[in-house]
């Protein structure tokens, strides 16, 4: 999540007014106000744009929940421990 004390500090950071980043993303000045005061959330959209501004990059990781990469984990054991076992007869030594 990306909160209002995070955009505030890359827009001190770049030495920027909330006026002007905020013509500059195209939202008004008090909506910027309201995000770094924490009022409001912005949406990624316009986190994004702002950040952009700003002169930064957005990145997004996918991660999953450790409860869900559990489960998964714990679905692929079940279907491999499920597979028939037919050991393989070992290759004669060649002489």
């Amino acid at each position: 999540m990306i909160t209002g004390d995070f955009l505030a500090t890359l827009r001190h950071r770049a030495g920027r007014t909330q006026a002007d980043v905020a013509a500059a993303a195209g939202i008004p000045a008090s909506v910027l106000s309201a995000y770094e005061r924490g009022r409001r959330q912005p949406s990624l959209a316009a986190a994004s744009r702002i950040i952009d501004v700003l002169g930064y990059a957005v990145k997004f990781d996918f991660v999953l929940d450790p409860s869900e990469q559990a489960r998964r984990l714990r679905d692929v054991l079940e279907l491999a421990e499920a597979l028939p076992y037919q050991p393989r007869p070992l290759a004669s030594a060649r002489r």
